[in-house]
């Protein structure tokens, strides 16, 4: 077994048993948490998981910032612990996007985009949540632009959209650590961007009717995410 290998699994071994230990994932979510960067480590390699990695830090702070005015507030838009539903909900994607690149490793670089958009998503949707609950000044509904009630779904502020942006724009920093500082940057922030105010729209629309839950439009936004990129990367 090739070296690199060898130490990516203690690598994963040991985030795997952190991140349950420190109850950041449950057990059925750190295993599941594994499984995913197995998927996205076999395709793409090291860079996969620096931006897994990223979102999964990044997610962890925002989730654990102020997290007893947010409970006070019943505004925490994340459970602290995550499961596998809730890992595979912004993790999935860019784990068959990971397998799809060892599959056909002739599209590994489109695999690894597309998987960065995908986590920009996540990130944005994670922190213009959770920061945007703590941070934002005025609350609006995104479907009617009336003010509405933070901490619902499909209410967004101007602060938290920005965040949102910021988020998305760190995993495409990422990305182009490893892949040069080309259009592709700002195609990934664009991307995750969109994916993020899908997943507003889903709320405020079939998730408030309890059409879909929350894990169904974390994924989607992913989903939004990867389809707009593709155009992006297409039409460029």
């Amino acid at each position: 077994m090739p070296l690199a290998y060898i130490i990516f699994l203690i690598l994963l071994l040991t985030a795997t048993y952190t991140s349950h230990k420190t109850g950041k994932l449950t057990l059925s979510g750190a295993i599941t948490g594994g499984v995913v960067a197995l998927c996205i480590y076999m395709g793409i390699g090291f860079i996969g998981i620096a931006i897994l990695a990223t979102f999964f830090v990044f997610a962890t702070i925002a989730t654990s910032h102020k997290k007893n005015t947010k409970r006070n507030l019943g505004d925490g838009q994340h459970p602290e612990k995550r499961d596998a539903r809730q890992v595979l909900a912004n993790g999935g994607l860019p784990a068959i996007l990971g397998l799809l690149a060892f599959i056909i490793p002739d599209n590994v670089l489109l695999a690894t985009i597309l998987m960065a958009a995908a986590f920009a998503s996540a990130t944005a949707d994670t922190l213009s949540s959770e920061l945007g609950t703590v941070y934002g000044k005025r609350f609006y509904n995104i479907i009617t632009f009336k003010p509405d009630e933070k901490g619902r779904d499909g209410v967004i502020s101007l602060e938290g959209i920005l965040i949102g942006i910021a988020g998305a724009a760190v995993i495409a920093s990422v990305y182009a650590i490893g892949f040069g500082w080309n259009s592709m940057f700002l195609n990934i922030i664009i991307a995750g961007t969109a994916g993020n105010i899908a997943d507003s729209v889903l709320g405020a629309t079939l998730e408030r009717k309890g059409y879909m839950n929350n894990n169904e439009v974390n994924f989607l936004n992913t989903f939004i995410a990867v389809i707009v990129c593709c155009l992006l990367v297409y039409y460029n």
